[in-house]
């Protein structure tokens, strides 16, 4: 054979054995690897705790959601939820609602991750094992990582796969993060082997069925739900809208959550749940039942919003729905997309005192859900409010729309909001229509507001609570791409405060939650951000008008630096008197001061912080030279709070917002504390160029009691011998590689092989401290450099 050819020949085979498949290391069998892997005892805890951390939600990397076997075995896709440019909305791919089997899932474009693309060798090459392989065998950690941006991300088949591992090197799973252990990976490859199959028909009917006691509970309130009466029908209807998000708990069967869900099927049959797209959707069924469905899906805590039901909250549910007279006799109404969109008209038979009680009482899990919900996942749709702020409401003794029902009547279509359709034309995107109708609105609100109370309102304006449970102060921190909120008032004086009152409060609901649709094209999505920027000034509104007067305007302006637009939004500025004597040059901190400390019931144990809260004009002490004290380490601590420090600047450049730090104590016990981190904003007022309108050097530090937040950015871990050394690191880093020497020792890089002892032991701690709201907590946004 002539040279030529031979070389061609070799050539020609080297060249396709580039885009032969790319074999990872065989798997050498165990004992272990012998006996039959049970799911749920054996596989499930390595999944919760080295994959849901990242794949358990909308924005799981390729949707894969691991947190249910129904999850794995529903597999990957390449497209996005989340996707702010899109045209046209998208089909809804919610686990549970929107297919029910695996071939349904295949025909949305899904595939497995599990399956063998390589059948008939001794090794499983699944997605999954070959991404698990591909970080056993090459576990250093290279570069900062980028899921959201990463091109490559998602394969799908074998030919995907091998671009993948050539291309990505040391990007195997879990991705940025250390090995599983040999163990828990041998477990992994032996289960798929077997076919990774899935919980037994048994261990499946006891995951998913309600204990004794729940179905008890369950039968009372699917009672209620159900009741056939137009009063019972319309009271489920409004209750089910604002639920249909929660994690109920009921309290005889604490280790139990349940969702609201239409079906198709009445107790005892199986749920055939109704897959609407959002709750006040047109059924498409005359007839259909409110039921409890369990929730087997391990419990994440970003989307844990817990309401607890027991008799008494059932009773209290009649207290305010059933026994009262209705503005209008009951009757059903249809669901028809321009009323069902519009609370303030499907509603309208039930009193506005009942609506409004009831979300005064649950006011913590309805801000939650549009804090914590689908609509508040990235930056774009949270650079609508400050890092920090307190909310108060308007008790509804002096809320206009509940003394004046008619007038929201009135309003009604001034009160519609951009939510009617998910799929608005493309040319609305920036239409006016909305806040015209909100100007119309906000205008005849302060001329009622004007005529009733000629002389302002007082302290008595603002809702004190009628429980001790209640929570008539809430904090809420935004986390640059996520954001939570807290019952009382948590951290330093904010720069803004929001008082919230009936129709702000039902609007910012229905926009946010019950009428977002993260599936929705950019029109939607792009109308319910503006829209928020109307109902976020009404809020700050409604608080500056229980400030003097000559105060209004200049606190207006200090939240709107750099708007050169602020003279279109003067009119938030109202000119009534209030009814409050002051007495100091700082009115926004003397009124909260006033309603913390004089007003609010004190029942409800809300005060300040002894380590954040200054009064304003107020200022941090100085770093104490020596500690002998517990005075001198608290001292230390509220020194910390001082703005501008370059170890905040120095975080926050690298995608830091959440610090949550362990402290060991001499005693051997730890305290956890999570350090808040706030950023400055001129104003907030815009979608795009949020970077232009920050001040690192107005930044503060809030030191929380406690975990704060469901992305962690950063674990540290301290003795309290070097508290004084920790502190010294964050009151005075400057760059340099003394102070860049204290970070690598306090702070747990991702890279770390200690980091997943240190993640478990703080989701541990959480899971103690806090067993009815802890879930696992989401790794998708740990900090990404490597040190």
């Amino acid at each position: 054979m002539p040279y030529r050819l031979i070389f061609l020949i070799f050539i020609a085979l080297l060249l396709s054995s580039c885009d032969s498949k790319i074999k990872t290391k065989p798997v050498k069998t165990t004992e272990m690897n012998q006996k039959k892997v049970n799911y749920l005892k054996e596989v499930k805890p390595i999944l919760d705790k080295r994959c849901v951390s990242c794949h358990s939600c909308y924005n799981s990397p390729c949707q894969s959601k691991f947190s249910s076997f129904e999850g794995v075995d529903r597999g990957g896709s390449k497209d996005l939820v989340y996707d702010a440019t899109r045209l046209l909305a998208t089909d809804a791919t919610r686990l549970f609602i929107d297919a029910q089997t695996t071939q349904e899932w295949r025909e949305k474009d899904f595939y497995s991750l599990t399956d063998d693309l390589d059948p008939g060798t001794y090794q499983n090459d699944s997605i999954m094992m070959q991404l698990l392989s591909d970080k056993r065998d090459n576990p250093q950690i290279i570069g900062e990582y980028d899921p959201e941006h990463d091109t490559l991300i998602c394969p799908k088949d074998q030919k995907e796969m091998d671009k993948y591992l050539r291309k990505k090197p040391n990007h195997g799973m879990p991705y940025g993060f250390p090995a599983l252990k040999r163990k828990e990976f041998e477990t992994i490859n032996q289960w798929l082997l077997q076919g990774a199959k899935g919980p037994t028909a048994q261990q499946q009917k006891k995951i998913t069925s309600p204990n004794k006691q729940a179905s008890i509970e369950i039968g009372k309130w699917e009672r209620f739900f159900n009741a056939p009466d137009a009063k019972h029908a319309m009271t489920a209807r409004y209750l089910y809208e604002h639920y249909f998000l929660a994690h109920i708990n009921f309290k005889s069967s604490p280790k139990e959550f349940y969702e609201l869900v239409r079906s198709s099927t009445p107790s005892p049959q199986p749920i055939e749940v109704i897959p609407t797209l959002r709750p006040f959707d047109d059924p498409g069924t005359e007839k259909f039942y409110y039921r409890f469905r369990r929730i087997h899906s391990t419990i994440v805590h970003k989307t844990h919003m817990v309401v607890e039901f027991d008799d008494a909250e059932l009773a209290r549910t009649k207290e305010l729905f059933i026994k009262p007279k209705w503005h209008q006799k009951p009757h059903r109404v249809g669901y028809e997309s321009k009323l069902s969109a519009n609370p303030f008209v499907a509603f309208a038979q039930i009193p506005v005192q009942s609506r409004y009680q009831f979300l005064l009482e649950h006011n913590h899990y309805i801000v939650m859900t549009f804090i914590r919900g689908p609509v508040c996942r990235g930056q774009m749709a949270l650079n609508v409010i400050h890092d920090h702020f307190w909310v108060m409401f308007q008790d509804p003794k002096y809320d206009l729309s509940v003394k004046y029902p008619n007038f929201i009547q009135e309003q009604s279509d001034n009160l519609s909001m951009p939510i009617e359709s998910v799929q608005l034309s493309i040319f609305k995107t920036f239409s006016d229509a909305y806040r015209d109708k909100y100007t119309n609105y906000f205008n005849a609100k302060q001329e009622l507001y004007n005529k009733t109370y000629p002389h302002g309102l007082g302290l008595e304006g603002i809702w004190k609570g009628n429980r001790a449970e209640d929570a008539p102060l809430l904090t809420i921190y935004r986390h640059f791409n996520s954001a939570s909120v807290h019952r009382g008032v948590i951290g330093e004086l904010p720069r803004t405060a929001w008082v919230i009152d009936y129709p702000q409060l039902e609007r910012i609901y229905y926009s946010l939650v019950a009428g977002y649709d993260v599936y929705g094209n950019v029109s939607h999505q792009t109308n319910v951000r503006r829209y928020m920027d109307f109902l976020r000034m009404e809020g700050e509104a409604n608080f500056l008008s229980y400030l003097p007067v000559k105060d209004r305007l200049p606190i207006f302006k200090s939240w709107y630096l750099g708007d050169k637009k602020i003279e279109n939004k003067m009119h938030h500025v109202v000119n009534h008197r209030s009814k409050i004597n002051y007495r100091t040059p700082y009115p926004k901190g003397e009124f909260i001061e006033k309603v913390v400390k004089s007003h609010i019931l004190k029942s409800t144990g809300i005060t300040f912080d002894s380590v954040n809260y200054y009064k304003e004009g107020e200022h941090p002490p100085r770093m104490p030279k020596n500690f002998r004290t517990h005075k001198d380490f608290l001292q230390g601590a509220r020194s910390l709070t001082a703005e501008g420090t370059g170890f905040v600047k120095h975080i926050t450049d690298h995608g830091a917002n959440l610090l949550h730090l362990r402290i060991i104590m001499p005693d051997g016990k730890d305290r956890v504390n999570t350090l808040v981190v706030n950023r400055w904003h001129d104003n907030v007022n815009s979608l795009f160029g949020e970077e232009s309108r920050l001040n690192s050097s107005k930044d503060t530090i809030d030191i929380i009691q406690g975990s704060v937040g469901s992305y962690p950015n950063l674990f540290a871990v301290v003795h309290h011998k070097d508290l004084p050394d920790f502190f010294d690191l964050v009151a005075n880093f400057d760059g340099s590689e003394h102070y860049l020497k204290k970070i690598k020792k306090y702070f747990i890089n991702r890279a770390d092989p200690k980091f997943w002892k240190t993640f478990d032991w703080f989701q541990a701690h959480f899971e103690h401290a806090d067993p009815l709201g802890a879930g696992l907590y989401d790794l998708n946004r740990y900090y990404r450099k490597s040190w």
